[in-house]
């Protein structure tokens, strides 16, 4: 456990010049039960960050992304249990609006939200920062192609 590598992704969908990202509550009996949550997700033995964020995507919401890139940040925090700074890369995922969600035993609900919502729900600040950076470069059309990841290539 001491090694774990995690990964955030922010699925979003755009309608209208209008964005919104998914959220999930999560199951009883899970980590983090009942928060309002965006994907999250360890990485396997010899699996890359970006190859977790996809497979964790489909297997939570049977969904594969129009458009998939690397946030320019990542999610840091101190955690207690292990004695460790935790450093997540995030990744963003642009949903078609009319894909179907069909949901893991991991949560009970999603929901669309603002960006502006994101502290009605989201309670941990860097996921909030992240939410506000990620439509900031989606609104601004700021997304380098250095940072999109082909998704033929997983």
């Amino acid at each position: 456990m001491d090694d774990k590598k995690l990964i955030d992704l922010y699925p979003y969908r755009v309608v209208d010049n209008d964005v919104s990202f998914l959220l999930f509550r999560r199951a009883k009996g899970k980590i983090y039960e009942g928060q309002w949550r965006m994907i999250g997700g360890k990485v396997k033995p010899q699996e890359t960050y970006w190859k977790a964020a996809l497979r964790e995507l489909r297997e939570e919401t049977n969904l594969v992304p129009k458009h998939f890139w690397t946030i320019p940040s990542i999610n840091q925090f101190y955690e207690h249990t292990s004695d460790k700074i935790l450093s997540i890369p995030a990744f963003a995922a642009e949903i078609n609006p009319d894909e179907i969600i069909k949901l893991d035993d991991e949560h009970t609900e999603f929901r669309w939200i603002k960006p502006k919502d994101a502290s009605t729900y989201i309670k941990w600040p860097e996921q909030i920062r992240l939410i506000e950076l990620t439509n900031k470069l989606i609104t601004s059309n700021k997304i380098l192609d250095d940072w999109r990841v082909p998704i033929s290539s997983s």
